[in-house]
C-alpha cells in the first residue's frame, strides 16, 4: 500500500509540472489560436536569470526570475507577434519557431551549450517521510505552485475585468472587439500570465535538473504541447487535466515496463498519445465555440 502512495506522490507531483506548462500554451492558444512554439524559450530565460541571480538571497532569486519572464512575454507578443497578427496561422507558427531558434542561439552565443549550475533553496532537496512514504519538499511544492496558479486563474478570468475580457475574446473575438474589448490589452495580458507561468515553471525544472543549458525547454514544452492537444486544443481544465494525465502515465510505465523495456518508456507514452487521439481527436475536453484567429 505504501508504495502505491509513493506512486501516486511521484504522478501528482510530474503532472503538476505538466499542467503549469500545459496551461500556459493552452491561455495563448485560447486566444489567438497560436501555438507558441517559442514557450520553451521563455522557460531558458527563467533559468538563466535564476543561474545570473544565485547570488541573490533566494526569495529575490525566484521574484527575479517571475518578473523577467513576465517582461520578456510581454516583450515576445510586443516585437515578434503584434506585427504579424494579421497574418495567416502558418505565418505565425513559423514565426514562433524562428523566434524560438534565434533565442536559443542568443543564449548559445551569450551562455554557451555548456550546462551552468544552478543553487536554488535548500529545503527543495529535503525530504519529508510521512510513515513510510518518503517524498522531497520539491514534490510538495509543484502541487502547491500548480494548486495556487490554477486557482488564482480561474479566480482572475471570473472575477476580474480583463479576465472577463479574456474569456469572452476567447469564444469569440470579433464579438468582443464590437462590444469594446481591446485586443492589444486582452493578448499582452494572455502573454504576461503565460509569461508568469513559465516562470514557474523554469524554477521547478531548474529545481529537478540542477543545471540549465540553451536546450532547457525544448522537452518541457514538447510535453507541454502534447497535454495541451490531449486536453482538448483552446480548453484551459483540458490542458491541466491532460497534464496530470500525462504524468500519471508516464510514471506507471516507468513502474510497470520491464527493466529491458524501460529505455523505451516515451515511445510508449507517445504511442499511447497517438492511440487516444486515434479514438478521440478532439481531446478529452471539446471546445464549442469557434476559436477565431485575429
Amino acid at each position: 500500500m505504501s508504495t502505491l502512495i509513493q506512486h501516486v506522490v511521484d504522478a501528482t507531483s510530474l503532472g503538476a509540472l505538466y499542467a503549469v506548462l500545459a496551461i500556459g500554451i493552452a491561455l495563448i492558444f485560447g486566444i489567438m489560436n497560436l501555438m507558441n512554439l517559442a514557450y520553451g524559450e521563455l522557460i531558458m530565460i527563467g533559468a538563466y536569470t535564476l543561474y545570473a541571480l544565485t547570488s541573490l538571497p533566494w526569495p529575490l532569486q525566484l521574484l527575479g526570475c517571475l518578473i523577467v519572464t513576465v517582461v520578456a512575454a510581454l516583450a515576445m507578443e510586443r516585437l515578434a507577434f503584434r506585427p504579424f497578427r494579421g497574418a495567416s496561422g502558418p505565418v505565425l507558427l513559423v514565426t514562433s519557431f524562428a523566434l524560438s531558434f534565434a533565442l536559443q542561439s542568443l543564449a548559445t552565443v551569450i551562455f554557451t551549450s555548456r550546462a551552468k549550475g544552478v543553487a536554488l533553496p535548500g529545503f527543495l532537496d529535503k525530504s519529508i517521510s510521512i510513515g513510510s512514504v518518503s517524498f522531497s519538499s520539491l514534490n510538495l511544492v509543484s502541487v502547491i505552485a500548480a494548486i495556487v496558479l490554477v486557482t488564482g486563474l480561474a479566480a482572475g478570468l471570473r472575477r476580474s475585468m480583463v479576465g472577463v475580457q479574456m474569456r469572452a475574446a476567447a469564444e469569440s473575438f470579433a464579438t468582443a472587439r464590437l462590444l469594446g474589448v481591446k485586443a492589444n490589452t486582452v493578448i499582452a495580458a494572455a502573454f504576461g500570465i503565460s509569461g508568469l507561468f513559465a516562470g514557474v515553471a523554469a524554477i521547478l525544472v531548474v529545481a529537478q535538473n540542477g543545471t540549465v543549458t540553451p536546450t532547457i525547454g525544448a522537452a518541457p514544452v514538447l510535453v507541454a504541447f502534447v497535454a495541451t492537444i490531449i486536453g482538448g486544443l483552446g480548453s484551459l481544465s483540458g490542458a491541466a487535466w491532460g497534464g496530470f494525465g500525462l504524468g500519471a502515465v508516464t510514471v506507471a510505465l516507468q513502474v510497470l515496463l520491464p527493466d529491458a523495456l524501460a529505455p523505451y518508456r516515451d515511445a510508449f507514452l507517445y504511442a499511447g498519445v497517438i492511440v487516444v487521439l486515434l479514438v478521440r481527436p478532439q481531446g478529452l475536453i471539446v471546445v464549442r465555440a469557434r476559436l477565431e484567429r485575429v
